[in-house]
């Protein structure tokens, strides 16, 4: 599976954004997908994850209630809708991959490359 994220940008405190991540290949709908993010000094970091089918999301206390994450198997894309940004959210964000669903935040086995987010105050 190949992965490519877009959508990010800079916004305002308060703002919203969409990423998208579009896959490649048959298998979309095997694997379970995933958000990350990496602010700069700090280590890559969990954000959320949806099952195959969708119905199964989980995400870290930093951003849930903020953040939405859904996927379009017809279009083999995964989306990361983020509202109410704030200063602390800036990061380069990925998408991932794995075959199986879980909260636990190890295990991706495809990296997509990062889009950059940056929230001013």
């Amino acid at each position: 599976v190949q992965l490519q994220a877009s959508g990010g940008g800079l916004v305002q405190a308060g703002d919203s954004l969409r990423l998208s991540c579009a896959a490649s290949g048959r298998t979309f709908t095997s694997y379970a997908m995933g958000w990350f993010r990496q602010a700069p000094g700090k280590e890559r970091e969990f954000v959320a994850t949806i099952s195959s089918s969708g119905v199964g999301t989980y995400y870290a206390d930093s951003v849930k209630g903020r953040f939405t994450i859904s996927r379009d198997n017809a279009k083999n894309a995964v989306y990361l809708q983020m509202n109410s940004l704030k200063p602390e959210d800036t990061a380069v964000y990925y998408c991932a991959a794995r075959r199986y669903y879980s909260p636990t935040p190890a295990g991706y086995d495809y990296w997509g490359q990062g889009t950059q987010v940056t929230v001013s105050s």
